[in-house]
C-alpha cells in the first residue's frame, strides 16, 4: 500500500502529537504543516516535513492526499472552506467549530465540494473502546441501564485558548458526548449540565469542572464529567451499567502506564485514509 500523505493545518500541542504518533508506524504521514508562528514553525520542520508559513503555500506545493486540520477551533470552518476548495479530503479535529451551526456549515461546505470531511474522534479507535461498543450492541451486557464517563485533565491549557475554545462543554466534554451515541446506538433525548461554582483561576465562559446528565433515547441514563485539573494526571474513564453485566475501562492514565492516544491517532489515520480510497466505515470506529 502506498504511504497517504497528510498535510497539516496547524503546528500546536495536538498538532505535533499527531506528527509524533504518524512518525512511529503506518501507512500515513505527515509530510507538510502549515503554521503561521514562526517559532511554532520551526518545532515541526524536520525531515520528510516541509513548513509553510500559510496553508495557500502548503496547498500550492501539493503533494499532499488529504489535510489534517489542528487549528484553534473558531477557524476550523474557515480552513475547512479553502481546503475544500482544492478538492482535498479533510480529517479534522473536533470539535468542527465551536457551535452546531458551524460544524453544519462545514458539512455543506465538503458536500458541495465532493470531499470527505470526517472529525477526529480519537476513541472511536481505541480496541477496548470498541469491544465495549460491539458488548452493549450484542446485548451481553443486558438492558443498560447507565452510562457514565469521565474526562481530567492533569492541568489547563493556557487561559487565552480557554477564552476562545467555546468552553469545557465544547472544548472537552464534546468527545464524552460522541462516546455516548456511539457506545449505545442511541441519541440525547434530555441533557441537564451544571458547571462547578468551584475554580481555582476564573477564566470568563470556561467553568473548570462540569457534569451532563442525560436521558437517553432508549431509556439509558448518562452521566458525563468534564475537569480540567487533576493531580493524577490526564484520565479518562468508562463505566457501562446493565441488567446482565458491568464495564469499567480505565481508558487513558499515562501516569499508570495506560496511554492509548498515539496508537489511536496512527489508527484513525488509517481509517480516514481507506475512507479516502473508497473503503465503508472508518477502521471499525464507525
Amino acid at each position: 500500500m502506498a504511504t497517504f500523505r497528510l498535510g497539516l493545518a496547524g503546528g500546536g500541542r495536538m498538532g505535533r502529537s499527531h506528527i509524533a504518533a504518524l512518525a512511529a508506524g503506518g501507512d500515513v504521514r505527515v509530510v507538510a504543516v502549515a503554521e503561521p508562528d514562526a517559532a511554532t514553525r520551526t518545532m515541526v520542520d524536520g525531515p520528510g516535513v516541509a513548513a509553510y508559513a500559510t496553508l495557500g503555500a502548503m496547498l500550492d506545493a501539493g503533494g499532499v492526499d488529504g489535510v489534517l486540520i489542528a487549528v484553534p477551533s473558531p477557524l476550523h470552518v474557515g480552513v475547512v472552506r479553502e481546503i475544500a476548495a482544492r478538492g482535498l479530503p479533510i480529517l479534522c479535529e473536533k470539535p468542527c467549530g465551536i457551535r452546531a451551526a458551524m460544524a453544519a456549515e462545514a458539512n455543506d461546505i465538503a458536500v458541495a465540494a465532493g470531499v470527505v470531511l470526517q472529525i477526529a474522534y480519537w476513541r472511536r479507535f481505541v480496541p477496548a473502546l470498541q469491544d465495549l461498543r460491539a458488548r452493549i450492541a450484542a446485548g451481553a451486557l443486558g438492558g443498560l441501564y447507565h452510562l457514565d464517563a469521565q474526562q481530567w485533565d492533569g492541568a489547563p491549557p493556557a487561559a487565552a485558548f480557554r477564552a476562545t475554545s467555546g468552553g469545557i462543554f465544547v472544548d472537552m466534554m464534546v468527545h464524552e458526548l460522541d462516546q455516548m451515541r456511539w457506545l449505545s446506538g442511541q441519541d440525547f433525548d434530555d441533557v441537564r449540565a451544571l458547571p462547578s461554582r468551584v475554580e481555582d483561576e476564573h477564566v470568563a465562559g470556561d467553568a473548570e469542572c462540569a457534569t451532563a446528565l442525560f436521558q437517553l433515547s432508549g431509556g439509558t441514563t448518562a452521566t458525563a464529567t468534564a475537569g480540567r485539573r487533576y493531580p493524577g494526571g490526564d484520565s479518562i474513564r468508562v463505566m457501562a451499567y446493565g441488567t446482565r453485566d458491568a464495564a469499567d475501562l480505565l481508558v487513558h492514565r499515562p501516569a499508570q502506564g495506560i496511554d492509548v492516544i498515539a496508537e489511536a491517532l496512527r489508527r484513525q489515520a488509517a481509517g480516514f485514509a481507506a475512507r479516502v480510497g473508497g473503503a465503508e466505515g472508518t477502521g471499525g470506529a464507525t
